[in-house]
């Protein structure tokens, strides 16, 4: 049964802990041509077959629900999703449904380039780029792929499209750590915003050493000088931002381990299929795709988002907050989550 009180308003969604939820990542692959390291194994993995993936047209169903209770941003993640053709055209289809006003994509770069016209015709407000490192052999260690310099030519050509762009790196001890400064400067003379991510424990990611935010935002202000935080907000989700004497852009940390911030979250995920999960790292989750093809009409994937919306608990299992309440969720990986 669910709490009658948890119906969306004129303040939209919100979970039962009062925190409005206007943010989906909407995943619409699990797979990806690069093998990152702290990601999967170096042999890669079983896809899961296309009968497995929602299509476009069930996404879109899913997204038209989420928006008319409250849904306002939207980020399209894989796996990497340019490797699923037609994600260009999903996002112009995006751009159209009622409520949603804003449409991101998460990339690794490597197809972006080649997309970025497409991309840019279907309205594609930003583009979130994972770039771990600059230097060719380290990207090649962490991604066992080439294609640095791909990813170097897609920062540059989205910014020049005229795209929000944000750098995602996690900085890794031993591995890139001392890359740091350096990857920070890529804001230096471009209006874009590079933010440093706290490496979470899933999928391969227990063979690594993470740094924590403390340690690499001293590695920056120990280059460049203080950091004064950053009085906009660029971003739907927990960066806390900051500026650099001489700098055209911004940096970021997002610390989910170190500081936290669950408290705050405003987010869901549909995975791509079809799992929708209230909490990154949490046991809850929703099979919509069972309701999709149930014949299910809209009333029943509204209670069920309303349902997951509920059930968000206060934080993910690696604060302690969450629990163990709920069937533990088959989709862990972050490239099947849509991370």
């Amino acid at each position: 049964m669910i709490d009658r009180t948890h119906e969306p308003e004129a303040g939209g969604l919100r979970d039962s802990r009062g925190r409005l939820i206007d943010y989906l990542r909407v995943s619409v692959t699990d797979r990806c041509n690069l093998r990152c390291a702290y990601c999967m194994s170096e042999e890669g993995i079983a896809w899961k077959p296309h009968g497995d993936m929602l299509s476009f047209e069930e996404l879109l169903r899913c997204c038209r629900v989420t928006a008319a209770l409250g849904i306002r941003k939207v980020k399209v993640t894989g796996g990497e999703p340019l490797v699923r053709r037609g994600t260009a055209g999903f996002i112009a289809a995006l751009k159209a449904v009622p409520g949603i006003k804003q449409v991101t994509l998460t990339s690794n770069g490597i197809l972006l380039g080649e997309e970025l016209g497409r991309l840019a015709a279907a309205g594609l407000d930003g583009v979130n780029i994972s770039l771990d490192t600059l230097d060719g052999e380290t990207f090649r260690r962490l991604t066992r792929r080439d294609g640095l310099d791909k990813t170097l030519r897609a920062v540059e050509g989205a910014w020049a499209a005229g795209l929000k762009v944000k750098i995602n790196c996690v900085p890794l001890r031993g591995i890139n750590d001392h890359e740091l400064a350096a990857i920070a400067a890529l804001a230096k003379d471009r209006p874009l915003a590079v933010r440093f991510i706290e490496l979470m424990p899933l999928g391969n990611a227990e063979g690594f050493r993470p740094v924590a935010g403390e340690e690499a935002a001293a590695a920056l202000e120990g280059r460049y000088g203080k950091l004064t935080p950053f009085a906009g907000k660029p971003g739907n989700g927990p960066a806390v931002y900051y500026t650099l004497e001489g700098f055209a852009g911004i940096v970021g940390f997002i610390n989910p381990l170190s500081r936290g911030f669950c408290e705050t979250c405003n987010r869901m995920r549909l995975s791509s299929q079809g799992i929708l999960k209230p909490c990154l790292a949490g046991e809850v989750c929703l099979d919509l795709r069972a309701l999709l093809r149930s014949g299910a009409d809209d009333g029943a994937l509204r209670q069920a988002v309303l349902e997951a919306a509920a059930r968000k608990p206060a934080g993910h299992h690696f604060s302690g907050l969450c629990g163990k309440a709920g069937e533990r969720c088959r989709d862990q990986e972050m490239f099947r989550i849509g991370g």
